[in-house]
């Protein structure tokens, strides 16, 4: 039996690891969960899982919560925390594997605390290594935990590596879906809407994800998290657009070699094969018909209408601080965007002042500790809030 501790168990990755674990409850076992606010999802899951510990966001948040679990008889009541710190207690408490699942800056602490405590990890949050890549490789190498991929494109790329030698690695070929807007012209993308960036023609996403995906943010955040996960240069991980998502990534060989994982996109395969790897889970899912799928496209991706992309190279060139900044500009750019402060188009225009800014002061800087990332995190999203004109308060 596997125990797992589960952060960011509420959002969709986190419910769809829980799909697995209810699916295989011979295997696996939840053990911790960490969330937000959504108390009515979290409920239901303790009520499902009987986890030991839970976390949530804040002290509010953890008082209505022990409320409503008020019915429950004392051994089914787990312990609850609340903030970074009952996130930290999440992720050390007592398990085989830490699921870290949470979107954003919020999980940096958590995942480093989590191999710092001797787990190996499950990385679905992808700014974990976007902002600190590099500290947090010499971390797993000193504590000698697996770090396993999550995001499909990740996972694609672990599964073809499995078994090869690191010197015979040419590139890495990163697929992007294009999103919503891969066929509209730059001016209609500056102004769409928020329903028509969260309207993703293949995957099921939260929102955060889903508009970095139609700026192809998403992508160039892969890019970077790519780097430092599998210790290639940037200038040998390339991305190409894929419109059928059936093609979840590739690796070239030096002998011109190129291996693909390819299935239908549900990411229950890529978390299932987190859990269990290196064995394979008997899921019952759609199988892929080749046939079916008659064609494959494949194409550039155009860097003059999707500029995050080439923001994504310019922060891995410029410093080990810069994917912090470009992170936590973007985290402030695209919460404005989906509140409805700013239009799409400004997302990247902002992400590429504030990087800019930066490197104007910082290019070659090296990040040795995580309050440098902190620190870089915290000026970049005032620097963000005051370009587009937000309250300071705003994150």
């Amino acid at each position: 039996m596997k125990r797992l501790a589960v952060l960011g168990s509420t959002g969709s990755v986190g419910e769809q690891t829980l799909a697995v674990v209810e699916a295989f409850p011979d295997r696996f076992r939840a053990t911790a969960l960490g969330a937000g606010r959504n108390l009515d999802k979290l409920v239901d899951q303790i009520e499902r899982f009987r986890p030991e510990r839970v976390a949530v966001a804040d002290a509010e948040t953890a008082s209505r919560l022990r409320e409503r679990l008020g019915g429950l008889p004392a051994s089914a009541r787990p312990e609850i925390g609340f903030g970074v710190e009952g996130l930290c207690d999440v992720a050390t408490h007592p398990a085989d594997l830490v699921v870290a699942a949470l979107v954003g800056a919020v999980g940096l602490e958590p995942t480093l605390a989590a191999v710092r405590a001797g787990r190996d990890v499950a990385l679905a949050n992808k700014e974990v290594m976007v902002m600190a890549g590099a500290l947090v490789r010499r971390e797993v190498a000193a504590h000698d935990v697996a770090l396993l991929p999550v995001d499909s494109e990740h996972s694609a790329i672990f599964q073809c590596l499995a078994g090869q030698r690191p010197e015979d690695v040419g590139r890495l070929i990163l697929t992007a879906s294009g999103g919503p807007f891969r066929t509209w012209d730059a001016e209609r993308i500056a102004k769409a809407r928020v329903e028509e960036a969260l309207d993703h023609p293949n995957w099921d996403m939260g929102p955060k994800i889903t508009i970095d995906s139609a700026s192809l943010m998403n992508k160039g955040l892969e890019v970077i998290e790519a780097r430092w996960l599998f210790d290639l240069p940037p200038e040998r991980v390339h991305v190409v657009v894929h419109p059928q998502s059936i093609v979840h990534s590739l690796v070239e060989f030096r002998d011109s070699s190129v291996l693909a994982q390819l299935g239908l996109p549900d990411m229950r395969v890529p978390i299932a094969v987190a859990l269990a790897w290196p064995e394979r889970l008997p899921l019952e899912l759609e199988r892929l018909d080749l046939a079916a799928c008659g064609r494959l496209d494949f194409e550039e991706p155009d860097r003059k209408r999707f500029p995050c992309l080439d923001l994504a190279y310019q922060a891995l060139a410029g410093s080990e601080a810069a994917p912090a900044v470009l992170n936590a500009a973007n985290e402030v750019s695209v919460a404005a965007f989906l509140d409805g402060h700013i239009g799409f188009g400004a997302i990247a225009e902002s992400n590429a002042h504030v990087l800019a800014r930066h490197l104007e002061a910082e290019a070659g800087r090296v990040v040795h500790e995580l309050e440098e990332v902190r620190a870089a995190d915290a000026w970049a999203r005032a620097a963000a809030r005051e370009w587009l004109g937000l309250a300071e308060a705003r994150s």
